[in-house]
């Protein structure tokens, strides 16, 4: 049974976004501003934190300048304006002006190290877990929506941290200084009526950008699904092209963008509204201010540069205040963005190692091999229905064992146990006296090497899917590793060789041909335990002989487990042991159950009658002329087409 047909009790395979507080998301980025063992940069923050100081000392003193060369200028007797104090104070408030800029582009370039940095840790900590997360997880998932939540939630990250510390602390502490500003110069209802403006403005922008948190959320979710379907029909381009379903595909994938286009829509409308209303609010604000001080000017009270100043501080203060409500905007955002994101990294992993847990230890007398033992393992994926049921065996160190059965027998999930994918539900599993749960899965995986039925290569050359059994190999290692898999005289006669590349999932390469490489790679990692899945069930007869030539190599002074549909492969097998229903019904040398005429016995009999049926149809092929039509046994390595 599939695993995607069930989930254990208790397991988690969907994520169930954690509506936590602003606050204790933004604490979690908080440890990124001040990474431990990381002095320079922590000498970067605290450099920009120097210059954002700086910068907006010289941003509220401007507008005094600025006010200073108005009074200047405005005397009723022209002979009485100092052009030289009137050009002083021009040239002061430009040079206040290029250090302002000058002190924010040095903060920004400072911080970019420290934002990049958080970017790349978070980036590493969220791949390491989904590697750390179970099979069960994995099948259960999209790959194209999960590669775009991390994508959103990465870059969620250095935008809120940049703009925590540069943006709403500094924007709100301005506007206590300028509210104090026009208290202590012009009175307490100028500070009263800024105070009040920008209260109303910062308020009225929180409500309206919490009421498009909505409209947000929908759209990340619309853009999820149309990501995945776009990548899940490209991955299967050929299972497209070969039903003609590429209106049908296209459909769907509209289907999605419609919904992702009118919660687009909404939000724009939203945005647009919220947009009117902070203008309005602030524009309401502004005029009350220059009224008062235009009276104070008609009183005598104030000067024109003061009513000058007044403008300057307001429009100043402006700016951040409307950047505030942008960044108000895009930080809710972003949380949401990353609201999935710290879901999944909330995840348990479903196989974890002990807290106690050591590299598994070889014993065995020959160095090449370990034992392996099945005891008394029960095992299933949905509690309601068993798969495995006290399956008991050893493969003996430098041995073969096969497991063969009919499909939905639990074959492949004693691959799957082996590998750790899984715990037993019951019994144990042993590798030389070690019960795997009690050591790394590293260690174990690292003891095993696996061709599998389904071969998947990476999208890259011939060369980095041979050296992925073993990264740090040299060239001639792979090569040779290429060689005992009678593959190199191949590869070398392809235009690029070694280089050459074999497409998503290895398509550009035939059934043949991906085997071969799989079996390469696995004589490369050279590990002591070999384990074959259904490695040539999914190959013509002519193939599966090649293969099956390769396949004695690598297992040649191995422990062997070969799960095997077709009899033929695992004739030669020290025991063949036949799974039903989960349980052992049968075992022996294929001599002995051949004799004892039962379930193996059945499945061989009906298998060489299809086989010498299959013989037959080519022979009434050829006598009626057609042989020139039949396909040839063509070399492999010649790219799939």
């Amino acid at each position: 049974m599939s695993p995607r047909f069930g989930t254990a009790a208790g397991q988690q395979t969907t994520l169930d976004v954690d509506r936590r507080s602003n606050r204790e998301a933004i604490g979690d980025l908080l440890p990124f501003l001040w990474p431990k063992g990381r002095p320079d940069l922590k000498g970067r923050v605290v450099l920009a934190m120097i210059a954002l100081v700086l910068a907006k000392a010289v941003t509220l003193y401007m507008p005094f300048l600025y006010g200073a060369a108005v009074d200047a200028l405005d005397q009723q007797d022209a002979t009485q304006i100092v052009i030289g104090a009137v050009v002083a104070l021009i040239a002061a408030y430009g040079v206040a002006r290029i250090l302002m800029i000058g002190l924010a582009q040095l903060r920004d370039g400072l911080f970019a190290r420290v934002g990049q940095h958080a970017v790349r840790a978070v980036g590493l900590r969220t791949f390491r877990h989904l590697h750390a997360l179970s099979l069960r997880f994995h099948l259960t998932r999209r790959t194209g929506g999960l590669s775009r939540v991390i994508e959103r939630g990465v870059k969620a990250i250095e935008f809120l941290l940049r703009f925590t510390l540069f943006n709403i602390g500094p924007t709100l502490l301005e506007l206590v200084l300028v509210a104090v500003i026009f208290w202590w110069n012009f009175g307490i209802w100028f500070a009263v009526v800024t105070l009040a403006t920008v209260g109303s403005y910062i308020l009225f922008t929180f409500k309206v950008t919490e009421w498009r948190i909505g409209f947000i959320r929908s759209m990340n979710q619309s853009d999820e699904r149309a990501h995945s379907k776009a990548i899940d029909s490209l991955l299967n381009f050929e299972t497209v092209k070969y039903f003609g379903n590429e209106a049908h595909e296209s459909a769907r994938f509209d289907r999605s963008m419609a919904r992702y286009e009118d919660a687009a829509v909404r939000s724009t409308k939203s945005l647009s509204w919220l947009n009117a209303g902070q203008a309005a609010i602030f524009a309401v604000g502004l005029s009350m201010l220059m009224i008062m001080a235009a009276i104070g000017v008609n009183n005598g009270t104030m000067t024109l540069g003061d009513f000058v100043l007044v403008n300057a501080m307001l429009i100043q203060l402006y700016q951040p205040l409307n950047l505030l409500g942008f960044v108000y905007r895009e930080i809710k955002q972003a949380l949401v963005d990353m609201e999935t994101m710290f879901a999944l990294l909330g995840v348990g992993a479903e196989i974890e190692d002990k807290p106690d847990a050591k590299p598994l230890a070889a014993k065995s007398t020959d160095e090449k091999s370990c034992e392996i033992r099945f005891e008394n393992v029960d095992f299933a994926y949905d509690p309601e229905r068993q798969i495995l049921k006290g399956v008991d065996f050893t493969v003996p160190a430098g041995r073969m064992v096969a497991i063969v059965g009919p499909s939905g027998a639990g074959k492949s999930t004693i691959s799957r146990l082996l590998f750790r994918f899984y715990d037993a539900t019951g019994g144990r599993i042993l590798i030389d006296g070690q019960d795997i749960r009690d050591v790394t899965q590293d260690s174990v995986r690292h003891a095993i090497g696996i061709v599998p039925q389904d071969t998947v290569l990476f999208n890259d050359s011939i060369r980095y899917n041979i050296r992925y059994g073993c990264p740090d190999a040299t060239d001639e290692e792979v090569e040779e590793a290429a060689r005992l898999a009678q593959i190199h005289d191949l590869i070398v006669g392809l235009p690029e060789g070694y280089n050459s590349q074999v497409g998503e999932r290895g398509l550009k390469l035939s059934g043949g041909e991906k085997q071969r490489v799989a079996i390469a790679r696995t004589l490369l990692k050279n590990p002591p335990i070999l384990l074959l899945d259904e490695a040539t069930s999914a190959l013509d007869t002519h193939t599966e002989k090649e293969i099956q030539g390769s396949l004695s190599v690598v297992s040649r002074d191995r422990t062997s487990l070969v799960i095997a549909h077709r009899l033929s492969t695992v004739v030669d097998a020290d025991e063949i042991i036949v799974l039903d229903h989960g349980k052992i019904c049968e075992r022996g040398t294929h001599r002995d159950l051949l004799a004892k005429g039962g379930a193996y016995a059945g499945m061989w009999q009906r298998q060489q009658e299809a086989q010498r049926a299959e013989e037959i149809l080519q022979e009434v092929a050829e006598t009626d002329g057609f042989v020139g039509e039949t396909v040839p046994a063509t070399p492999d390595l010649i790219p799939a087409k």
